[in-house]
């Protein structure tokens, strides 16, 4: 099987993800950066525990757990390539609509840029 090509979703020299990374601390962001390894090594099906797909969408998320539950939403594409969109600190066992909204709007964005 192919491996699959992470893409960090940005506009010019802006990568949301990366930034909400590098906003973490150390712990969590190794976390994040472990599971985005192994995706992109052995695929999204090597890390079943840490994936889960968002109820009635088309978007997946990326996440840790443990005392900070960091989310990173993202969707697979074309030529199996995965775009993550966005990065967020979950606090409620809901995913915020208003972190949904801005993942659908990234992914728009991205399609319009691709196609």
């Amino acid at each position: 099987m192919e491996k699959p090509k992470i893409i960090f979703y940005g506009e010019k020299n802006h990568a949301p993800v990366k930034q909400f990374l590098d906003n973490l601390n150390s712990n969590t962001r190794a976390k994040l950066l472990k599971i985005i390894n192994y995706i992109e090594n052995y695929g999204v099906n090597s890390v079943p525990k840490y994936t889960k797909k968002l109820t009635g969408t088309n978007l997946w998320e990326i996440r840790t757990l443990g005392k900070i539950n960091a989310r990173i939403i993202y969707s697979t594409s074309k030529n199996n390539t995965i775009v993550l969109l966005h990065g967020f600190i979950k606090k409620s066992q809901k995913t915020p609509k208003n972190d949904l909204e801005i993942a659908k709007y990234r992914l728009r964005k991205y399609k319009e840029n691709i196609d």
